[in-house]
């Protein structure tokens, strides 16, 4: 099955369990932006002050953090079998997530919050080594349609308000945690390593080490911070400034803009295809250089288009939102190439892990 020559059957195969993966990890991280889609009915009803708001807002990132961290020190994916990782990760997180619907104060909401977040660092770091061992060839397009994945899940709550705006907000957790619980089924099914794999590890703390001490990983890890900045800043607030920008306007409702809100993140598949593409092709440095300008202008220009036609906010906001994450992949793509590959789970967790801590500051 070398996806390097010219074969149909390990083409297919190959793109098949690309598909089937990339539909579990949509489904499990739907439960990532679950609270921040429904924060100003959360707000109202538990009496949520300023403090819970933002805990609330960053409890996943920092539960992701603390999950991340911890499986990079023990090589938590480099040991065990992704699929059961994978599986038993998006099981807890469902449930976690349940949870918001049976704790009706602020402290009990936050540690659902946190329990999710270190849950879905047995999700997403594990998915995209696990994408790596069938690809060779195309790797970036790879990795950028599991991004892409991760991008649409984390907007799919926003589109769930969006359609359940007649009703509180219960319905979107449930939704979130229903389809989590399905990916989870999809992970244990279909997620089977490929014909690359990484070579067999050994327990040993030291390698998040390697992460941050040799020079073509650290670049490429200052690289994905600087990212990570951007993006996880953009898509925690977008929702309340597309709300407000809609208010001052006197244009549409809570409805319109969380559906603005979904197709605004939701672009960003285009990106992380269009990135993943172009970097097999052009370069990873060539690409991520040219999305960081593009979602660094727009990102300026929001800023002036708050009061301005509502059809131009809308468009650099689209643009933003494909733009901001199409460089993501390339980072991790690197990762998967220039870590010891008896060790990449450890060093894609430990990368993932201090992007996701720089978001919570």
């Amino acid at each position: 099955m070398d996806d390097s020559r010219p074969g149909m059957a390990a083409d297919s195969e190959r793109w098949r369990v690309l598909s089937l993966l990339c539909l579990a990890v949509v489904l499990s991280l739907t439960t990532w932006f679950s609270a921040t889609a429904i924060l100003p009915e959360l707000k109202q009803e538990l009496a949520i002050g300023s403090g819970a708001e933002a805990w609330l807002t960053n409890g996943v990132q920092v539960g992701f953090v603390i999950g991340a961290l911890a499986a990079s020190l023990v090589n938590l994916p480099d040991l065990v079998r992704l699929s059961r990782l994978m599986a038993a990760a998006a099981f807890v997180a469902a449930l976690a997530n349940a949870s918001l619907l049976f704790h009706p104060d602020p402290g009990g909401a936050i540690a659902a919050r946190i329990v999710t977040g270190a849950a879905l660092a047995g999700v997403y770091p594990p998915a995209l080594k696990l994408v790596a061992t069938w690809f060779t060839r195309d790797r970036g397009l790879a990795l950028g349609a599991v991004i892409g994945a991760l991008t649409i899940g984390s907007a799919l709550p926003h589109l769930f308000r969006a359609a359940l705006s007649a009703l509180d907000w219960r319905p979107v957790v449930a939704a979130a945690s229903l389809a989590t619980a399905i990916g989870a089924l999809l992970f244990l099914q279909f997620a089977r390593e490929g014909p690359y794999p990484f070579g067999k590890a050994v327990f040993e703390p030291s390698r998040i080490g390697q992460v941050f001490r040799e020079k073509p990983l650290l670049l490429a890890n200052l690289g994905y911070l600087g990212h990570m900045w951007e993006l996880y800043a953009m898509w925690a607030w977008l929702l309340a400034y597309t709300r407000a920008a809609f208010e001052a306007q006197a244009v549409g409702t809570t409805a319109a803009a969380s559906l603005s809100t979904f197709f605004i993140i939701a672009s960003g598949i285009l990106g992380c295809l269009l990135g993943g593409y172009l970097s097999d092709r052009i370069g990873r440095t060539a690409t991520t250089a040219g999305m960081m300008i593009v979602s660094g202008s727009c990102a300026l220009l929001m800023g002036f288009l708050f009061t301005g036609p509502l059809w131009l906010f809308m468009l650099v906001a689209i643009v933003w939102g494909i733009s901001v994450v199409g460089d993501s992949a390339q980072f991790s793509a690197a990762v998967t190439e220039l870590a010891d590959r008896r060790f990449v789970g450890t060093a894609l967790s430990a990368q993932l892990g201090a992007g996701f801590a720089l978001t919570v500051l």
